[in-house]
């Protein structure tokens, strides 16, 4: 494997690099995503032509930027125009035949599971009440995974990846959603949002990590404490995680956790005196909600519609089947649906070797590397569409459709060069093993302490774990001693 500037200096995580790999031109684009039209990037240079002279000249406009394991970062320097030129013209081609063919094969792993349950694992069959119990908690995991693959298909609908059609795209993707109890159009809009700032730490909706300031305003330390702070207990670290898998993805729709809190900034007026939270007036099912604009507000109530669709017909099956049978057929798999779609987001967006962005610093192209890929083996190539492992390329272009994401990929990845980032070592195992490394290792963001220029606008994860490199050590400024700290975007994201 070709070395990189940011590659992870324990062995567990990997980057495919090909040798030929190589940063290209700054200059703007004219095609770029179909979700997004980015700004033009501070700087026009490439790279790939620079002598050691301009190396080191940019090296001193940018200072020394560190991710997390202590690797040297390079800003990105290519364009969304390259990316798109690398791809096959046919990875883009979508087919609503392809697409109900995955559609109707997950529906019948869902039924042909709820059968063979139904009908074998009963008193009858399995005298033994363990071992049904065991079994029926079995069922509640494939359920939740063949329902996670639902899901995905219908955030494919939400990006237009399943068809050419628009109104195929969203009238499958509510019914699909709707019956998982997502707002699909309420999700689709927030979510598009989030596609179009990955990565900026003013406007990103989806797994927005703690400043400096935050951090240390919700442990009751001062900012300048924070490199003093003794090491979190594993207990607390494990505590987090699991309310964040139990409870994140309801968080998420009805306080917008984890989301921008900048809402005041909405040009329809919409978030002033608004905030996350309970009861802050931003949420995914209020139309008056600053995450939507008024034009949105009609989608927002027939997402609502579909979703108590969804909840009356449950009633009905609890009053004719009973609730102990409907939380087993349906609730249960539904939090395990939740899990998978928390742990999923959480671990794209959340590893010690990728950056954030200030306002200032951000473009499209620099965001949209902000992402990793991981591998789930089987169950993530086959049950889950390749959610874990294209996820790269997804925030580059999202319409590309999941089957073709593989080819697609690896088309980019010479454009990429270092900044493609994925951690595949032990597949589902170490995909798992990465939710605690990623909790440990990324609780807040701030800027390198060698940054300087631009730099100062490209932020990495530190923790008080004593983990990788160390937060900045910051002067008391009680004691009135000059710091020159940069910490980048102000933000309260919970």
């Amino acid at each position: 494997m070709a070395s990189t500037t940011a590659l992870p200096k324990r062995s567990a995580f990997q980057r495919s690099v090909t040798q030929d790999s190589a940063v290209s031109s700054m200059t703007n684009s004219t095609a770029v995503s179909p979700m997004d039209s980015p700004r033009e990037s501070p700087s026009s240079t490439s790279v790939s032509s620079l002598s050691s002279v301009d190396e080191s000249l940019t090296k001193d406009q940018a200072g020394v930027l560190l991710d997390t394991y202590g690797n040297e970062f390079k800003i990105p320097d290519y364009t969304i125009k390259q990316i798109r030129e690398a791809i096959p013209a046919h990875c883009f081609e979508r087919s609503a035949l392809t697409g109900y063919y995955y559609v109707l094969r997950d529906l019948a792993c869902i039924s042909g599971t709820f059968l063979i349950f139904h009908n074998f694992v009963t008193p009858e069959y399995i005298p033994s009440t363990p071992v049904r119990a065991v079994l029926w908690a079995l069922y509640t995991v494939m359920q939740g995974l063949f329902g996670t693959g639902i899901w995905v298909i219908a955030h494919e609908c939400g990006h237009q990846a399943f068809s050419e059609s628009k109104t195929i795209n969203d009238a499958t993707g509510w019914v699909l959603h709707s019956a998982l109890l997502v707002p699909y159009f309420s999700w689709k809009i927030s979510h598009g949002k989030h596609h179009k700032a990955t990565g900026n730490m003013d406007r990103d909706m989806v797994f927005l990590p703690k400043t400096r300031e935050v951090y240390a305003t919700r442990i009751g330390k001062a900012i300048h404490e924070i490199h003093e702070l003794t090491e979190e207990t594993p207990i607390a670290t494990a505590i987090h995680s699991l309310l964040q898998q139990l409870f994140g993805w309801w968080m998420y729709l009805f306080t917008n956790v984890t989301g921008h809190n900048n809402h005041h900034k909405q040009t329809e007026g919409k978030g002033v005196g608004k905030k996350n939270g309970y009861f802050g007036g931003v949420n995914h099912f209020n139309p008056s909600s600053p995450l939507y604009e008024r034009k949105d507000e009609k989608l927002i109530l027939l997402s609502d519609l579909g979703c108590i669709i969804t909840l009356g017909v449950l009633y009905v099956c609890t009053q004719k089947f009973g609730w102990t049978n409907v939380l087993v057929w349906y609730w249960i798999p539904y939090m395990w649906v939740n899990h998978w779609l928390v742990a999923i987001t959480y671990l794209q967006h959340t590893d010690p070797t990728l950056p954030h962005y200030d306002g200032h610093t951000w473009t499209f192209a620099r965001g949209a590397a902000a992402t990793i890929d991981r591998e789930f083996g089987f169950i993530g190539r086959q049950l889950l569409h390749g959610i874990i492992e294209t996820h790269v390329l997804h925030h580059y272009i999202s319409t590309i459709p999941f089957y073709k994401a593989d080819e697609a990929t690896e088309a980019i990845k010479p454009v990429m060069g270092q900044h493609y980032r994925s951690d595949v070592r032990d597949g589902p195992i170490g995909f798992l093993r990465a939710l605690w490394t990623s909790a440990r290792w990324c609780q807040w963001v701030e800027p390198s302490e060698g940054a300087k220029g631009e730099g100062k606008g490209v932020l990495f994860y530190r923790n008080r774990n004593g983990l990788g490199t160390k937060p900045v050590a910051m002067a008391d400024p009680s004691k009135k001693t000059k710091t020159t700290m940069h910490i980048g975007a102000e933000s309260d994201n919970e």
